[in-house]
């Protein structure tokens, strides 16, 4: 009878015991979903952040089309044409680095009077050039360019505008100028553009001070800046009541944009901008946010050091796309004619470093095809599609050139 008792007690314990290596087995296996069930949600909650805030892919190579592209030069003897805009009769306004401001029509150079004066240092000199969108009815010009005007020894970006007159500029309103001057040549911007909604945004690039002034809402440098068109700031700018912030400024990080466009589809303005050795980028504006310059970089110094190994942070914009190597963008324009099937609803750019005007096609926020046209005609400066469908390309050393549709180049 004991014998028997022993024995059933040694069974109870076994029974216990399996029991409870059962429960333990199940709990395990409970925390090990849990855990794996964990590590299919954070990846979800990180691909959400990066859906707004992609990390931009690798572009293709630049190919030649499989049809040239012919050209048509429309406006002579230009050294270095830096920017257009056509006038209500299809006709061209023009500036010259050097100062000049020119009106073509039919064949025809007349100069422009009344121009501003001209810090003409480096890549200084007188830049971008845009009709006020109701030019017809006021006729109002807007002009960026660099100004010794201001404090300090040198110069910095300005823009004003005057009012186009008889080929004479007058009525000259100052509307904005970058502080501090400064000697050094490099990085003025510029480009404008208008959004449709009462606003004008200009560029102007770090100045050659890399490590001050990109960085600094309090200071000028290396910004996109927004205005109402008669130079006030609007009250919705993202610094606007910010202690010591530059108002006027609404995005920050750049490093030199030289193109600019107001993409009519989004609803958003795009720049193309000047990397150091590689990392050109293009870049989708947005309100407040830090475009990384240079604390993230895809390029690196001309001598081949490393200026970061960052390419992105969770506190900066990331690029919609980038060169590398450099072509060194400048102008830019978003195929919307009827003219060039093959192009429209895509994007052309002019490559100053290898002479040539760069198309490409963006699909879902990637670059899927890079063409190099009109190679070797020299650095393209600006392109413009213009009010007859046309595109119009300043090329240094040439002028203003019509590309020709293929139809018209067979």
């Amino acid at each position: 009878m004991q014998d028997k008792l022993i024995t059933k007690k040694i069974i109870m314990k076994r029974i216990l015991l399996l029991l409870g290596l059962i429960f333990t087995f199940s709990a395990c296996g409970d925390n090990q979903k849990s855990e794996k069930k964990a590590e299919v949600e954070e990846p979800t909650e990180t691909n959400a952040q990066d859906s707004d805030n992609p990390v931009p892919k690798e572009m293709p190579e630049a190919v030649s089309p499989e049809n040239e592209y012919k050209h048509e030069v429309v406006a002579e003897n230009m050294s270095i044409p830096w920017g257009f805009d056509f006038l209500p009769d299809g006709s061209i306004l023009a500036t010259e680095k050097g100062g000049d401001i020119y009106h073509f029509k039919d064949g025809k150079r007349v100069a422009i009077t009344g121009g501003p004066e001209i810090y003409n240092q480096g890549q200084g000199g007188l830049l971008d050039i845009a009709l006020h969108p109701d030019f017809e009815n006021n006729n109002w010009v807007y002009i960026t360019y660099s100004s010794d005007e201001g404090e300090g020894e040198g110069g910095n970006t300005a823009l004003i505008r005057a009012k186009l007159e008889n080929n004479q500029l007058t009525s000259r309103e100052d509307l904005y100028k970058a502080t501090p001057n400064s000697t050094r040549g490099q990085h003025f911007g510029s480009r404008i553009v208008f959004d449709g909604e009462g606003h004008l945004f200009f560029t102007i690039g770090d100045r050659g001070n890399r490590d001050v002034n990109p960085q600094d809402i309090t200071r000028d440098g290396g910004k996109v800046y927004r205005l109402n068109l008669d130079g006030s700031v609007p009250s919705d700018n993202p610094f606007v009541g910010e202690e010591n912030a530059i108002e006027a400024i609404y995005s920050y990080g750049h490093r030199n944009p030289q193109g600019m466009i107001f993409n009519e589809e989004t609803g958003e303005v795009w720049v193309n901008e000047h990397g150091p050795k590689g990392g050109d980028e293009i870049n989708v504006v947005k309100a407040g946010k830090n475009y990384g310059w240079p604390v993230v970089t895809y390029g690196e110094n001309y001598d081949g050091t490393t200026i970061t190994e960052d390419r992105t942070g969770p506190e900066f914009q990331n690029p919609l796309t980038y060169w590398l190597p450099s072509i060194a963008p400048s102008g830019f324009e978003k195929v919307t004619s009827d003219k060039y099937p093959e192009l429209k609803g895509n994007f052309l750019v002019g490559a100053l470093k290898f002479q040539y005007l760069e198309h490409l096609a963006i699909a879902n926020g990637e670059v899927t095809t890079r063409e190099k046209l009109l190679e070797g005609l020299g650095r393209l400066r600006d392109v413009q599609q213009g009010p007859d469908g046309f595109i119009y390309a300043a090329v240094e050393g040439t002028g203003i050139v019509k590309l020709l549709p293929l139809e018209e180049a067979e």
